[in-house]
């Protein structure tokens, strides 16, 4: 197959995917309203005194404003919300869909990197918007850094809506799913929340590299990739397992067709191959020969 054929099955599949994406409605107006208005209400409504706690990324121990802290794990209850409903909402009502298109020939790794085109360039947009509604409150110490941490934690609870969307039989397990996860992950993590944020347990949590990474970023100079690169092996290991069940969802549920030897064409099925003996045929007695009858006068 050329290439161009390839780049061809690519934008098709991507095309589809991102109109889906742009029919959710409900999904836009999260983004356009929820993240601004979640992000502006702990900035307003949460007192601005010292929150202090222990960075485990780094051993520092950072004591920034506890409504500038409130801000960055809403940032990340928004995006990480936003991106796993949007690809949740996609596989379950678009499954049938790709499992017509794999049955009739449509290459899987073609539909699986459009699904993965369509939400990086979701999760990017998500990230970005959700990183300037953060600094216009206060200037977070590396923003750039604060928007990879971001984008790496909606990746990652997209990949799971991908999980959920192709094993969850009705739409509202996913979602009350999706939404428990979020909420569980992220106030575990937040100081202001929970006591137990220093805790040992809190490191096995879907986004516990992002919120190290994005707090380093917002109050402090210290390099995050150890936070960003913990945050990527969750989110390979989250799209590995929505490829796989993807791959799964796609298959053919048709019985294997047994298969039996056919003649090649324009051959003659008894006759006997090059260099083998011909087949021993018994002798046939004569026949006597047919009486034939005289007409009657």
């Amino acid at each position: 197959m050329s290439m161009r054929r390839h780049w061809s099955l690519f934008a098709t599949a991507s095309r589809y995917a991102l109109i889906g994406h742009a029919r959710n409605r409900f999904a836009m107006l999260l983004v356009v309203l929820y993240v601004p208005v979640w992000i502006a209400l702990a900035y307003v409504t949460i007192p601005d005194r010292p929150a202090p706690f222990r960075l485990r990324a780094t051993g520092e121990v950072l004591s920034p404003a506890g409504n500038q802290l409130t801000q960055i794990t809403g940032a990340l209850n928004a995006v990480t919300l936003i991106a796993g409903f949007m690809m949740f909402a996609a596989t379950f009502t678009g499954g049938a869909f790709d499992r017509r298109l794999a049955m009739a020939g449509y290459p899987r790794p073609h539909l699986v990197l459009a699904k993965l085109a369509a939400l990086t360039l979701a999760c990017a947009a998500v990230a970005a918007y959700a990183t300037a509604a953060t600094c216009v409150g206060w200037s977070p110490r590396q923003p750039l850094v604060l928007a990879a941490a971001l984008f790496c934690a909606a990746m990652t609870y997209g990949a799971l809506g991908v999980v959920f969307g192709s094993v969850l039989g009705r739409e509202v397990e996913g979602m009350f799913a999706i939404l428990m996860i979020s909420i569980l992950d992220l106030a575990l993590q937040n100081p202001l929340s929970s006591s137990g944020s220093d805790s040992a347990v809190v490191r096995y949590l879907p986004s516990y590299g992002a919120v190290q990474a994005s707090m380093s970023a917002g109050f402090s100079t210290a390099s995050a990739s150890q936070g960003i690169t913990i945050q990527l092996l969750w989110l390979f290991g989250a799209s590995f397992a929505g490829f796989l069940v993807f791959r799964r969802r796609t298959r053919d549920a048709l019985p294997p067709v047994r298969r039996t030897s056919r003649p090649v064409p324009g051959t003659d099925p008894g006759a006997a191959a090059p260099g083998a003996a011909a087949p021993h045929v018994p002798p046939q007695e004569d026949a006597p020969a047919p009486r034939v009858r005289s007409p009657r006068p």
